[in-house]
């Protein structure tokens, strides 16, 4: 039976590189995969999903108004597609979330989705709330805070690293817009 995944974890967690590498096992045995990434990411030069060390790959590119069973449905009828890869997941909506989902558990399709769990504020994102509810499997990736203990916040700071603690839920920005922290210094942080 295929499942619904969601592999989350805070930014420089290698999300991005964990789905180019599923998706080149896929590919290396022969099986067609789908890869999707949020059309608001439009960092990527060249490809739509690409990672810290390099890697990178074509995808489709969801906005809200994506109806993502539709879209499948019509190229899995085409050609079977083995599994389907969601990067940049918590810009998902809910209703894309369970069209995700009704595709594991209709059409017989793994997917797997990668995102960030919280905002810079630790609020969660509605696409990451969604599949913590209703994904078969969580799996939190590791990403590491500068004093050693496991990173699970994103704190955005402004161009000279302060810390900003109020605006959007959604600002795209990589290194130079973010840090992953710990719990405990990313509170330090806020409170400084």
């Amino acid at each position: 039976m295929a499942k619904l995944y969601f592999y989350y974890a805070s930014m420089n967690a290698g999300k991005s590189t964990t789905l180019l590498q599923a998706d080149f096992n896929y590919r290396e045995r022969g099986m067609t995969t789908m890869l999707w990434t949020a059309a608001i990411d439009n960092r990527a030069a060249d490809k739509a999903i690409e990672s810290r060390i390099g890697l990178g790959a074509e995808a489709h590119r969801f906005n809200a108004e994506t109806d993502l069973w539709k879209r499948v449905s019509s190229a899995h009828a085409a050609e079977p597609i083995a599994c389907i890869m969601v990067d940049e997941a918590q810009f998902l909506s809910k209703d894309q979330v369970w069209q995700l989902a009704r595709l594991a558990d209709q059409a017989g399709i793994p997917v797997l989705c990668y995102g960030l769990r919280t905002d810079f504020q630790g609020e969660l994102f509605p696409g990451s709330a969604a599949l913590l509810g209703i994904a078969d499997a969580l799996v939190e990736l590791k990403a590491v805070c500068h004093c050693g203990r496991k990173a699970t916040m994103n704190l955005r700071v402004d161009q000279s690293g302060a810390a900003v603690k109020a605006g959007a839920q959604t600002e795209i920005g990589g290194n130079d817009r973010y840090l992953a922290l710990c719990r405990k210094h990313f509170s330090e942080a806020l409170a400084g």
